[in-house]
């Protein structure tokens, strides 16, 4: 069954070419053209993923992601015309997956979607069976589930949780940025290299007792990242249910 895309762009000519891209690569595709008609096909059609241009009339993107990251994981790829990088990571710090900056090429955005769609498939499926505990952290990625020192649940986006899987999977081991991408079935762009950068900055948010002294993602600067399970406790594993 193929993937279901919704597209909010107000632009309808830049709506319609990413319609027949998304139908030339096998997607189903449904276009909006306001924020608010965005939310409305989002909770209606539950699609696969959304990309979601960020300037439009009667809710802008920011404000429909914002929403929709209260309600669901869906998988959001943000489009902008602003060039500035706080505008982008404002994106990201509210819950989007990835963005890109128009102009852009529609062959990228494929291939975005396409790693989005793998990484949101992979965030469920691994492993099979199985809880990765890591100290007081544990990580169901089969049921989308994350439970933080403090004993309570966590919501994680799908990449937010992709790239703890990874980091849990095995603990202590160093992983790069671009290793951490590639996990999470990555592109080839430097400045996607700063969204695992956002998704830490959350996840030690959710999940530290103080996000600016972390205990359990640990910066090894100059390499990476890590997941470690904390002063004083075991090294974790993998836990049937």
């Amino acid at each position: 069954m193929s993937a279901h895309i919704l597209v909010a762009e107000d632009d309808e000519r830049q709506a319609q070419v990413l319609r027949m891209y998304l139908r030339s690569e096998g997607y189903e595709a449904t276009v909006v053209h306001d924020g608010r008609a965005a939310i409305d096909a989002a909770r209606r059609l539950r699609p696969d993923l959304l990309v979601l241009d960020v300037m439009m009339p009667k809710a802008d993107g920011l404000d429909v992601c914002r929403i929709l990251r209260r309600e669901s994981d869906l998988p959001v790829l943000m489009l902008t015309a602003r060039s500035g990088e706080d505008d982008l990571l404002l994106g990201l710090d509210l819950g989007a997956d990835d963005y890109m900056t128009k102009p852009y090429s529609p062959r990228e955005l494929m291939a975005r979607i396409r790693t989005l769609l793998r990484r949101a498939k992979g965030s469920t499926r691994q492993p099979e069976g199985g809880v990765l505990r890591v100290g007081p952290i544990s990580v169901d990625p089969l049921h989308h589930e994350v439970v933080g020192p403090s004993g309570r649940q966590v919501t994680c986006t799908p990449g937010e949780l992709t790239v703890l899987t990874t980091l849990a999977a095995e603990p202590g081991r160093v992983f790069t940025r671009r290793q951490l991408l590639d996990r999470t079935g990555g592109w080839d762009s430097s400045a996607s290299e700063r969204t695992i950068d956002m998704y830490m900055m959350h996840l030690r948010r959710k999940l530290e007792p103080d996000p600016r002294r972390p205990e359990y993602l640990i910066t090894v600067y100059g390499v990476g990242y890590k997941l470690t399970p904390g002063r004083g406790t075991g090294e974790g594993g993998i836990e049937a249910r």
